[in-house]
């Protein structure tokens, strides 16, 4: 029988990591963790946390023969008090030799399920994730694509630093770039390793609004190429950009083109203004940016 590229599997937390004050790492182990796809870097994943009285409901999401959009559909149609919180991440490590995944859960308080559940869940917690079949032939959830490229920018919050940091521990030894990650303190820096060649920048958020310094962090890595780039270089490029690409929130290139490739990622709002900078002021091909708008200011994620 065919796979699904994505399963659902059954899992409990292992292990509980502080990893800093506002990151928290849990170990989830599981029988089919076995199967668990090793593809890393950003690779996005769902999880469906329990409700209330810590039940999930069967919507026929455990049945292998069942594909996902099916019982999907089968969950939107529930009550809102049987339909089980669904929340997307992205993995941070996997083992699947040891059955084992890791996940890094931004806290925010206990207003949002996600961060309400993972601040007070012990080890033997239960939580269903949605994640890749590695016995399946198609793929997805990934966006990192930075084809032939030599030099890299990648830039997002604190939603975006499990994936961050799993692409910049894969860069192979050559390439160049530059890293800028917005946090919200000065200890939620990371121990992050990266080629010689790639700077990596955390940025301590502290007082000043969500994505001000991600963006400062940006304009002034553009000014710096700018300044070295040939005369004129960008103007060929400028009219690359989509007059519709404000309305857009996401969006990968299918193949990167060009030297450079950017991998943009956190609050929709910040992501996409510094996207159309890039596109736009700096001349750079939109075919060579991803962009992802993980979560938007002020709304809850539409699963």
């Amino acid at each position: 029988m065919p796979h699904h590229p994505y399963r659902t599997y059954r899992t409990t937390v292992a292990r509980r990591e502080q990893l800093s004050p506002n990151f928290l790492r849990l170990t989830l182990t599981g029988p089919d963790l076995v199967h668990f796809g090793t593809a890393g870097l950003d690779q996005r994943i769902k999880l469906v946390l329990p409700l209330p009285d810590g039940s999930f409901t069967d919507v026929g999401q455990f049945d292998e023969s069942v594909g996902m959009m099916q019982w999907y559909r089968r969950w939107r149609e529930l009550p809102d008090e049987k339909r089980n919180p669904i929340r997307t991440y992205t993995i941070r490590a996997v083992r699947p030799e040891a059955r084992e995944i890791d996940v890094d859960f931004v806290l925010h308080g206990t207003e949002g399920p996600a961060s309400a559940w993972a601040s007070s869940a012990t080890p033997g917690a239960p939580l269903v994730v949605v994640g890749p079949d590695a016995r399946s032939d198609e793929t997805g959830g990934l966006e990192w694509n930075p084809g032939d490229a030599g030099s890299v920018l990648i830039a997002g919050d604190e939603t975006a630093v499990p994936a961050i940091c799993a692409i910049v521990e894969s860069l192979p030894a050559h390439l160049t770039g530059s890293v800028y990650i917005e946090v919200p303190t000065e200890a939620d820096a990371l121990p992050l390793a990266a080629p010689a060649g790639v700077a990596v920048t955390w940025l301590a958020r502290g007082g000043t609004p969500h994505g001000l310094r991600l963006s400062a962090a940006v304009h002034a890595w553009g000014e710096t190429r700018a300044a070295q780039a040939a005369p004129h270089a960008n103007a060929a490029l400028v009219d690359l950009a989509d007059p519709h690409e404000d309305e857009v929130l996401w969006e990968v290139p299918e193949a990167a083109s060009g030297s450079c490739y950017a991998w943009l990622a956190g609050e929709a709002s910040t992501i996409t203004a510094l996207r159309r900078h890039l596109v736009r002021d700096l001349g750079i091909d939109r075919r060579s940016i991803a962009f992802m708008g993980y979560w938007r200011r002020g709304r809850a994620e539409a699963a």
